[in-house]
């Protein structure tokens, strides 16, 4: 009985040590989703810490977090038990997550941005449309904003039609100057700059790719085209609620694009569809080496496609290699949005201006060999019937919690949603929604 009682002893404390090793293992996790996200909620869209907390990391361990907002310094600091991470706001870059160095060790590293980073007049300007749909519109609007009547917590609500603003609502302490988070919309502005790239001579994206870590074994096959159709063969775990590449990717890592470029090969490159936010920092720490510095290719990035569309004010934010973090960390306005949107609408150009090169829409919406209709390069597609109740020709950006420009080729419209609404339980409707724009268009 006694050797009985021994045991059960012995496993019941190794049980409590294994769980408190994987917790330990969660705490940079944990306390960096807290600093990071709040970091730049605060500093980068301007909202109130207190309302952040309440709404946007109010969820599993992050709601325990205990979080320090230096307004001076401007860095938040997340602790969680025994675990503590710091986030630092710099101007022109946003919120880059602490790993290894301070904060001013960290904003020695940047230079001036001074073009890109200015507000220009008309920034956010974008023309009027037809009176009537905007007023059948009002009461949808109205509804999603702030009944909540499709569910979800958005913050803000964009229609376009013919290029033309037909509908705009904002929740409270939003408006049309906030800068918001992307999530993985931000790898659809990583399809642009690679099409961009193209269109200037500088990339094939059917061409292997001359990563040094990739030349001895299968990986030295895969292509831009492979990783922005999601078919780099390349081992991942995309889940977000445990201890998964994703999460340790984003809040462990110095360097994101080389954590994930590090992966060794599960399936041949083409064949096998998986979703991977790893691929998107492989592809940027890809583009930023076809550059001679940081400078050329941040001032290339923001001249060639954010200017183009009257963008002044976004945020790439960076991880502590340099690197811009295309996988999921953009902030830009409602309209912001809606003007990139506008611009695959138009086929790649704005305002008469060839911003991508011919055909790179149609290639952006042509859908991954077995991705099953649902996914083209970078963005979304309808093509699997996911929303049964809108046309199959739409695609979109997706982000977490609810982030989405919806685009319809057929009806000449984009629909720009932002929020926080994480799913399953606060999930937007997305299918009535939709539905019931189109009707009233």
């Amino acid at each position: 009985m006694k050797r009985i009682f021994r045991y059960a002893t012995i496993a019941f404390l190794l049980v409590i040590l294994g769980g408190c090793i994987y917790l330990n293992s969660l705490m940079p996790i944990i306390t960096g989703y807290a600093a990071k996200n709040l970091a730049s909620a605060v500093f980068v869209s301007g909202r109130e810490a207190k309302d952040v907390e309440a709404l946007d990391l109010n969820f599993s361990f992050i709601s325990l977090t205990s979080n320090t907002v230096d307004y001076e310094n401007k860095t938040v600091t997340s602790r969680f038990l025994w675990g503590k991470s710091t986030a630092a706001f710099r101007e022109g870059y946003g919120v880059t997550l602490l790993r290894g160095i301070s904060a001013d060790q960290l904003r020695e590293q940047h230079f001036p941005l001074d073009e890109p980073c200015e507000t220009k007049a008309g920034q956010g300007f974008i023309p009027v449309g037809d009176s009537t749909i905007t007023e059948n519109l009002a009461p949808i609007a109205r509804a999603f904003v702030e009944e909540r009547a499709y569910h979800g917590h958005p913050f803000a609500f964009v229609v376009l039609h013919k290029g033309s603003v037909v509908a705009e609502r904002y929740d409270k302490g939003i408006g049309p100057d906030t800068k918001l988070l992307s999530w993985s919309m931000a790898k659809s502005f990583a399809n642009a700059l690679v099409g961009i790239m193209v269109k200037d001579s500088i990339l094939d994206i059917h061409a292997p790719m001359d990563i040094p870590e990739w030349q001895s074994d299968g990986r030295k096959a895969i292509t831009l085209h492979d990783l922005m159709q999601m078919q780099s063969g390349l081992e991942w775990n995309e889940n977000y609620g445990a201890r998964s590449d994703v999460n340790i990717m984003l809040h462990c890592e110095r360097d994101m694009g080389l954590f994930a470029l590090s992966k060794p090969l599960e399936h041949e490159p083409g064949t096998y569809w998986q979703y991977s936010s790893g691929s998107t920092n492989i592809l940027m720490r890809y583009l930023r080496s076809r550059f001679s510095s940081d400078e050329e290719f941040l001032r290339y990035m923001h001249t060639r496609l954010f200017v183009p569309l009257d963008i002044h004010g976004a945020v790439f934010e960076q991880d502590m290699s340099g690197t811009p973090v295309a996988s999921s960390y953009l902030y830009a306005t409602a309209r912001d949005f809606a003007r990139f949107g506008q611009m695959y609408l138009d086929d790649g150009c704005v305002a008469g201006e060839r911003i991508l090169p011919e055909g790179w829409v149609d290639y952006t919406r042509t859908p991954a060999a077995n991705s099953g209709n649902r996914y083209g390069a970078y963005f979304w597609l309808n093509g699997n019937g996911k929303f049964p109740d809108v046309p199959k020709d739409m695609y979109y950006p997706d982000g977490h919690d609810g982030q989405d420009i919806f685009i319809f080729p057929s009806q000449q419209i984009v629909v720009v949603i932002l929020g926080y609404s994480p799913k399953p339980d606060n999930l937007i409707d997305f299918n009535a929604l939709l539905r019931d724009i189109l009707s009233q268009i």
